[in-house]
Formats: structure tokens, C-alpha cells, sequence
């Protein structure tokens, strides 16, 4: 059974869209599937369907300024002007409907790179909502951040909030191709080595990726970073909350691997159950490699399926 279901978002300008996969089957649980930066979140059908078939309820939404969302409000890019907590805010709002639609099973919670960023900020306030969470592909002390956030910072100062400069992409985030042999090419290297899952990427029509961004909304991205930084975080994370951390070892959105374990130790030196994974010789999106997709799926599913042990 699949639902589509509408509500506004914390912006106070969007009409967010979202979906709820449901098995036919009892469920054992929910696992809201949290996706990422310039993507949509019906590029993770794949796993939407092994969570179901392992008998979750899957819940997933496009972000404003994403996917069917951005299409409906003619958006593309454009977060709104309410704050960096917009999407947070908007991923406690579907968690609210879908528990109330399914009450009385475990929640879960996926989100991969900054949909990881997401589910961080949403561990730290609503952890007490969530039975688990699987952060895949996360950050840990992102490089120059406090240079670029005062770089965009001033552009919004100067009432260019709205407005979308094409080199801030480069300037952010071209260091992230400092390990892909191939060059760059479409400008999505880093997420993949296989060329089909780069040209399905990069040709998605429902995929931000080839859109412009908004400099407010380039301020928010980097304010969610800042925000998941450190172990002052990592402290707001109910301590009994089991965690999932996943990665491939040559992403650098986990730094090659010295990310992903600057969070896991965030964690663990505050006191949090968190077992870390880093797949070895794989960039940005393990899920999408066709040799050990499954294998992610499987880890995610036997994780949850723990915590009920």
C-alpha cells in the first residue's frame, strides 16, 4: 500500500510531499528515510522496498527546495527564509502523522549525508521519539566551515539572501573531488565511481543537483553542520539511543573515514551506544553500488531488528 500525504512546512511558504510505503504484512516498525543535498527521496526505491520486505512501514518526504516539493511550489533551491532547523522541523511533522497513522510500533530513523545531518539534529531534539537511528554517509568537522559560513553569511547581510551565485558550489565543496582519478566530468564524481549511477544522478529530473541554490540556503546547509559539531551535540542525544554509523571509506563527505569517527567519538565519549561501519574502497552513496547495496540494506535492517531483541 503506498500513501501520498501533504503538510505545510515549517517555512510558512511550502506545501511538503511525502510518502508512506506500507508491506502487506504486520509491520514490525516505521523507519523514516531521511535523503540528502540536491536529491529526492524516490532515489532510495531500492532500499524502500528491502525495508518492506523486511516488514517496515518506510515514511520519506522530499525536502523543500527538492524533489516533487520544489516542483509543486516552483522552488528549486529555495528553502524559504524561517531558519536552518526548516527541515528538522518538517521531518517532525511527518514522524508525528505516520506514528499517528501506525501508533504502537518501534520509530526508526535513516538519513543519509545531510539527510544524516537531519537526523543528528533531530537525535538532539526529539531523540525520545526514535528506537534507533542509521546515519549513513555523515560529516564529522567539515573543512573551512566557519570561513564559508561567513563568506555566505554576508551575501544574505546584504539582502542576496534569495538571490544564487554558480561559483559557491565549486567553493565549498570542490575539494571533495581531490580523489576521484576520472576528473571531473558531470561534477558529481565524489558520490560514486560507477558511471551509471553518476549519469542517473546527474540526469534526474526530480534531482536538485543541476539547479541552482540559494546563498540562504547555502547559510542554512553550513548551519546544520555547525550545529551537529562537537561533542555539545553529541550531549543532546538521549544516551539510551542505539546508532548505526555507516560509510563508505573513500568518502569525503566523512573525510575518508576521519569524519565518520570524529562522530562516532563525539558519541562514544558522551556515552552512547554507537557502532560504526566504513566500507572499504566505496565513496558517498554505498547504497547505490550494485556489488554491495544489498549488503547495506542488510546491516540497516539486522541493526533495527536488534534493538528489539
Amino acid at each position: 500500500m503506498l500513501h501520498e500525504i501533504t503538510f505545510s512546512s515549517f517555512n510558512q511558504r511550502d506545501t511538503v510531499y511525502g510518502w508512506v510505503y506500507v508491506p502487506a504484512a504486520k509491520p514490525v516498525g516505521i523507519i523514516q528515510l531521511i535523503h540528502g543535498f540536491g536529491e529526492h527521496s524516490r532515489r532510495y526505491l531500492h532500499m524502500i522496498t528491502s525495508f518492506m520486505e523486511a516488514g517496515y512501514i518506510v515514511a520519506a518526504d522530499d525536502h523543500v527546495g527538492h524533489g516533487k516539493t520544489a516542483i509543486e511550489n516552483n522552488a528549486w533551491g529555495d528553502w524559504g527564509d524561517k531558519g536552518f532547523e526548516t527541515m528538522v522541523n518538517d521531518e517532525k511533522t511527518l514522524h508525528d502523522i505516520v506514528a499517528k497513522m501506525y501508533p504502537d510500533v518501534p520509530y526508526y530513523m535513516f538519513g543519509h549525508s545531510m539527510g544524516s545531518f537531519i537526523a543528528r539534529m533531530y537525535m538532539a531534539r526529539f531523540g525520545e521519539d526514535l528506537a534507533g537511528v542509521t546515519i549513513c554517509g555523515t560529516t564529522g568537522v567539515w573543512p573551512n566551515l566557519d570561513a564559508n559560513i561567513a563568506v555566505v553569511q554576508k551575501l544574505v547581510d546584504e539582502g542576496k539572501g534569495a538571490e544564487s551565485d554558480p561559483s559557491l558550489g565549486g567553493q565549498f565543496m570542490g575539494w571533495m573531488f581531490a580523489r576521484c582519478p576520472e576528473g571531473v566530468k558531470l561534477g558529481n564524481e565524489w558520490i560514486c565511481d560507477d558511471a551509471y549511477v553518476q549519469n542517473d544522478h546527474a540526469a534526474d529530473p526530480f534531482d536538485a543537483f543541476t539547479k541552482p541554490t540559494t546563498n540562504g540556503a547555502w547559510l542554512y546547509f553550513m548551519q546544520m553542520m555547525k550545529d551537529i559539531t562537537g561533542e555539545e551535540w553529541a550531549k543532546k542525544v538521549p544516551a539510551n539511543l542505539p546508532i548505526y554509523n555507516i560509510a563508505g571509506d573513500q568518502d569525503p563527505v566523512g573525510q575518508y573515514g576521519t569524519g565518520v569517527y570524529q562522530c562516532a567519538n563525539w558519541l562514544s565519549d558522551t556515552g552512547h551506544d554507537v557502532t560504526t561501519v566504513l566500507y572499504t574502497g566505496y565513496r558517498h552513496e554505498i547504497h547505490n553500488y550494485s556489488d554491495i547495496k544489498d549488503d547495506v540494506e542488510q546491516g540497516i535492517i539486522l541493526f533495527f531488528d536488534s534493538t528489539r531483541l
